[in-house]
Parts: C-alpha cells; structure tokens; sequence
C-alpha cells in the first residue's frame, strides 16, 4: 500500500538572542547641551538679552538719573578751588604782604568759601598762617613742622608732600577748626591754639587787626584793585 507524503512548508525559526525581533534603526548623535545655556521650556520664547536690558532700564531708569545727579553734585563741590594769580605787593593794616604772601593768603580765604565757612573762619586761618609762617609755603619748621600752617606729618597731618600743598594744608586746617566747640564765636586766639597747640598759645592775637582787614579786602574788588595797581 503506497503512502502519500504531504509537503509541509516549514516555517522559519524564531531567532533567539538580543538581536531577536528588533528593527534595523538609525540612532541620531545626542546632543551635547553647551554649558551655561538653558533649554526653554516647551511652549515658552526665549527673550532676547537686548529686550531684557532694555525692560531693565525701563525700570530702573529714574533711579539711574537721580544717582547720576548726585553723582555730578560731589564732583563739582571736589573741585580744587581755583588760586588767585597776584601780581605786585599789597599793604594791608600796615603790613606789606609779598605777591607768595598774597597768593597764599588768597588761597586760604578760597578753600572756606569753597566749603562754604563764614568770613570768620577765613579771619582765623589767616591770622594763624601769619604767625607760624608769615603766610609761606615753608619747607621747615620746628621738628617736622611745614607750611603754611606748620602741621606736622607725626601728628597726623599728612604727608610732608601734602602739608605743603597749600589747598590742602587749608583745608586740614578747617577740618579741626570746625571741631572746635563755639569757634565762631570764641576767642581767636584760643580757637586758633585749640587746633594748633602751639608753645605760644596767645601769638596769634596780634595778627587778629590784619587777618580781619585782609579777609575783607580777599573777599571784595578792594583785593584785585590792590594787585593790579603796581603792575
């Protein structure tokens, strides 16, 4: 008896392994996020840097110009005060002043109005700066004293380069003067040994009559007048 054989097609094995039933893809390289730089959030637009400074300054913009106010109003008042050229010697109250004497008298009587002090302050200064250096600029003294005023660098002055600087050897002089309780109305000449403490406390009284006259010659035409007269 002859059998019939059925052709059955068989069907190819499943693979087995990782490679078993996975699709031939193309991976895409991940990018690399590049430092200091957020992603946006999904749905949001960066701003630009341009629209954010100028939303800042939009804001900010009254604050700005009042600080640039304030800033121009303390870089005017810290201007040096100008030095008066002088030519000539001037008598004043009996007493002939040199055109050095003069310049430094000047320069005295501009750095307190410059600071706005009253003409008794210029009157003190003055009459300080005759008796401990005849209103000059000197390079000695007693100890380390210098210029006009005297002041001494160990005592906390300055510097020698900045005592003799007459602008600020002044200006030194009526950051104490000013700390002087009542100085306005005190004596001058116990005022004046306040800030100084000199070994001759009452010397500077005899220069009172002239440092007066000369504050108001200095503060008036009377002074250029006076310079201009024997040119």
């Amino acid at each position: 008896m002859s059998s019939t054989r059925t052709a059955v097609r068989r069907r190819p094995s499943r693979r087995t392994g990782a490679g078993a039933g996975r699709r031939a893809t193309t991976r895409r390289p991940r990018r690399r996020p590049v430092a200091g730089r957020r992603r946006a959030r999904p749905g949001t637009k960066r701003r630009s840097s341009r629209n954010g400074f100028a939303a800042v300054a939009g804001r900010w913009w009254p604050t700005l110009l009042v600080a640039a106010a304030i800033l121009a109003g303390v870089a005017w008042h810290s201007q040096p005060p100008e030095v008066v050229a002088v030519v000539g010697p001037c008598t004043v109250a009996g007493v002939t002043l040199t055109p050095e004497q003069l310049r430094n008298a000047a320069t005295i009587a501009e750095v307190a109005r410059s600071r706005g002090l009253p003409d008794r302050a210029v009157v003190i200064g003055l009459a300080t700066a005759m008796q401990e250096s005849r209103l000059r600029n000197l390079d000695y003294g007693d100890r380390d004293s210098l210029g006009l005023f005297q002041q001494r660098p160990s005592q906390g002055w300055g510097t020698p380069e900045q005592i003799q600087d007459p602008i600020y050897a002044a200006g030194r002089f009526y950051d104490h003067l000013v700390a002087v309780p009542h100085w306005e109305s005190g004596d001058l000449t116990t005022v004046a040994d306040t800030v100084q403490r000199s070994a001759y406390p009452l010397a500077y009284r005899k220069w009172s009559t002239m440092a007066d006259a000369l504050t108001r010659v200095l503060l008036s035409d009377e002074f250029g007048r006076c310079t201009q007269s024997l040119q």
